[in-house]
């Protein structure tokens, strides 16, 4: 089994965008690593600059480079494209359908290492980056680059990959898991108890289901909501042992829960159920107290 340690450089993040740098290096299953490929490759769009900003290639830089499909990185990478050897991304759905837009289909076992960190360390932080120094990576970086010769600048692919490396051998050193259950972490939904961003981060999602179910309700209507969030939401829902809180956001019964507003207006709450504005959920819960009626 070979190991492709592989990030790429795009001309953007958006569905038109392609790559302008493709780096990997080939492991051993002693984790040594036995090829270094770092291309920079013309795309068939203009690079933007908010992309420029981070990685610094510019199109002077690619102008005169080869398209993907002919680079030898990109042929030894369909040479490797193979069920029997293993992939290693951060973050693996961005790279990998980048490629795919070169008409790369995957065949490795994959390994993404941005997932793995999340079932990890569920309260960590989880971009690459930010590992390279929590994690004191960082420190074996001169040494790695000194014994295999290599050339790395700032937010270039080929530095990532080395980071990328680094944080692939600290996981096996500092957590008890093989490769094959590392490829099922990737696989695997990611359960959180907690927001890690938004309105109610680092909150519950147990207690804003019943606290907000209005929130809750608009976050999984989110056609862009993180998998695993809603993953979560959706096994916190499932598994509810208390009633949510519906309660009036505007109106003359701003605040107060619906069930309240039954016992000393329910014309009230029959108005607001032919008239107001309100979520599929809260609009229910309404109708469920006007037939008990």
């Amino acid at each position: 089994m070979k190991i492709i340690i592989l990030d790429t450089e795009t001309t953007g993040n958006k569905e038109e965008d392609r790559i302008c740098q493709l780096s990997y290096i080939v492991l051993n299953e002693n984790l040594e690593i036995e090829e270094i490929h770092n291309e920079l490759v013309k795309p068939p769009l203009d690079i933007k600059y908010e992309a420029m900003a981070v990685h610094h290639i510019t199109p002077e830089m690619v102008e005169d480079k080869p398209k993907i499909k002919f680079t030898k990185a990109f042929k030894r990478l369909k040479e490797l494209n193979s069920p029997e050897n293993l992939i290693v991304i951060h973050n693996a759905k961005f790279d990998l359908d980048m490629l795919q837009k070169e008409d790369f289909n995957p065949h490795f076992k994959l390994i993404d290492t941005f997932r793995v960190l999340k079932h990890l360390i569920p309260e960590g932080k989880f971009s690459l980056q930010y590992n390279r120094y929590a994690l004191g990576l960082y420190k074996q970086e001169k040494e790695i680059c000194k014994k295999y010769n290599i050339e790395i600048n700032a937010h270039d692919a080929l530095g990532d990959v080395i980071v990328l490396y680094l944080l692939y051998k600290y996981i096996f050193e500092n957590f008890d898991k093989s490769i094959d259950e590392l490829i099922e972490l990737t696989k695997k939904p990611v359960l959180h108890d907690k927001f890690y961003q938004g309105k109610y981060k680092f909150e519950k999602i147990r207690d804003i289901l019943i606290k907000d179910p209005d929130y809750i309700e608009y976050m999984l209507n989110l056609t862009d909501l993180d998998p695993d969030v809603k993953y979560s939401i959706e096994h916190h829902l499932e598994n509810l042992d208390e009633e949510p809180q519906f309660r009036f956001g505007v109106g003359k019964y701003k605040g107060m829960l619906v069930e309240d507003v039954a016992e000393i207006d329910i014309q009230y709450l029959s108005w607001a159920y032919h008239n107001m504005k309100m979520g599929k959920w809260m609009r229910k819960k309404i109708g469920e107290i006007l037939n008990k009626n």
